[in-house]
């Protein structure tokens, strides 16, 4: 029993749960309002926030994941800004169409660690495919792509969507043309908590989760198609048609791929608990925190303890960003001396993110 949980758990390691970050880059850096020498630590997932982060001349920003597959999706990717152009990376990404993604791989492979490089050299076919599209959650997306969107809307009101529009036609377009019955139904079906865990996130993401899922899912997307300009979304984009078509998230975008590149051997990673990132760090020596959504794989006083922890490390003057996505989580009130909520910013900067999968950003700074 005890080698094939063992080896539940080594395979469970080697899925990539988020090929790329799925909450709204541009955001969270106008909350963490990260400053040139700051320190940063960020949860890995895909890649692209911590990448993003180099950008704005942060000294070193320190990439933290519990799972390998998602230290080897960063990795790749900071192996892209070494050794490719622009236009490559976005081919290797899966961005826009390629047929040269293997040859791509080929030159980047000499660059990457030795189990990273292992650990993709086994996945021939997602490196053909893109490999922004090689996660259980992009595929979940896709799934939605391929199977349910079509039921719902035919493939001129799916462009149409993403046309601009100034905001009240924007919200005519949803009331009277994609606001339908089978949208709300199969929505509710697809985005629900058992259909969800089966296919889409780790079931013990849902283990603090109370209440329904779909409905505040479905909510939060309503308000980034009637509200937000879908033309601008890279996030609603992939998951339409699998890949950008008219914007691209912060750290692929031209303009931001040169100062990311000439600053990433500031990027370092670890393959480890956060908590245990964050007890060896010296006291009031990281800046700035992307906390990414991890506050809800913990309960409440695991949470609690997290922050305690980010207390410690964190240096007076720095702020502290996360999101929520269906588990209620913030700072403790007894750290409200020493983590105060910055919450109009919070609540305006929510209002704003495409990746419209969140109830609630919170930015608090370190004081």
């Amino acid at each position: 029993m005890a080698n094939t949980e063992q080896s539940a758990s080594q395979a469970a390691d080697l899925i990539i749960r988020y090929a790329q970050c799925w909450e709204d880059t541009d955001v969270l850096l106008a909350g963490l309002n990260v400053q040139p020498g700051d320190v940063c630590l960020s949860i890995g997932s895909g890649g692209e926030n911590s990448l993003s982060l180099l950008s704005c001349d942060a000294a070193k920003v320190i990439a933290v994941d519990l799972s390998p597959a998602q230290i080897a999706c960063l990795e790749l990717k900071a192996a892209g800004y070494r050794g490719l152009a622009h236009g490559e990376l976005l081919e290797l990404m899966g961005a826009v169409p390629s047929t040269q993604r293997a040859a791509l791989y080929a030159r980047l492979r000499e660059l990457l660690s030795p189990a990273t490089r292992g650990f993709w050299d086994a996945r021939p076919a997602d490196i053909a495919a893109g490999i922004g599209s090689a996660g259980n959650f992009e595929r979940y997306f896709a799934l939605f792509r391929r199977y349910i969107l079509p039921l719902i809307h035919n493939r001129g009101e799916i462009d149409a969507l993403f046309q601009p529009r100034p905001p009240d036609a924007r919200r005519r377009f949803y009331a009277t043309v994609w606001d339908n019955r089978r949208w709300r139904l199969l929505f509710r079906l697809f985005f629900s908590r058992a259909v969800m865990a089966r296919l889409g996130r780790d079931p013990s993401y849902f283990q603090y989760v109370e209440g329904g899922v779909a409905g505040r899912i479905l909510k939060q997307v309503r308000h980034a198609l009637a509200e937000l300009d879908a033309s601008d979304n890279p996030y609603l984009q992939w998951v339409a048609y699998g890949r950008f078509v008219t914007a691209l998230p912060h750290a692929l975008r031209a303009e931001n791929f040169a100062s990311i590149r000439d600053r990433i051997d500031r990027l370092e990673w670890r393959q480890a608990p956060v908590q245990q990132v964050l007890a060896e760090a010296a006291a009031g020596s990281i800046d700035r925190f992307n906390m990414s959504d991890v506050f809800e794989y913990f309960a409440p006083d695991e949470s609690d303890a997290v922050f305690d922890a980010i207390a410690r490390a964190g240096r007076t003057g720095g702020r502290v960003a996360h999101w929520n996505m269906l588990a209620s989580r913030r700072r403790p009130d007894r750290l409200g001396a020493r983590l105060q909520l910055i919450e109009p910013l919070g609540r305006q900067l929510h209002d704003q993110a495409r990746a419209c999968f969140y109830s609630a950003f919170y930015v608090a700074e370190l004081t």
